[in-house]
């Protein structure tokens, strides 16, 4: 009897992390967040809840609230083309520290 070559096991834990992901409004965001805004923005803000299409993101600091305010109904059409359907209304951006210890 042969033995078979060895198989790459990423095909395997990406199709158990795709069924172990939570599949809510938030997830979805979340898992989107840093292709819809780019690298920069991701580094200083992230999304941290969604109430009726409104996320809500916590900045770093002022300053990136006020700038994400002003980009909000862009990074929005961003955001939904990311995830592929008109989920995300609006942005609420406040500042403060987040769980990444800031």
């Amino acid at each position: 009897m042969r033995r078979r070559a060895p198989v790459p096991l990423a095909g395997a834990v990406e199709a158990l992390a795709a069924k172990l992901e939570p599949v809510t409004p938030l997830a979805g965001v979340q898992r989107a967040w840093k292709d819809a805004v780019g690298p920069a923005v991701a580094a200083e803000a992230e999304p941290v809840s969604v109430r009726a299409g409104v996320v809500t993101v916590r900045c770093r600091s002022a300053v990136w609230a006020q700038e994400l305010t002003l980009l909000g109904p862009d990074l929005v059409g961003r955001l939904n083309a990311a995830m592929g359907e008109e989920r995300v209304t609006e942005l609420k951006c406040t500042a403060g520290a987040g769980r990444r210890g800031r």
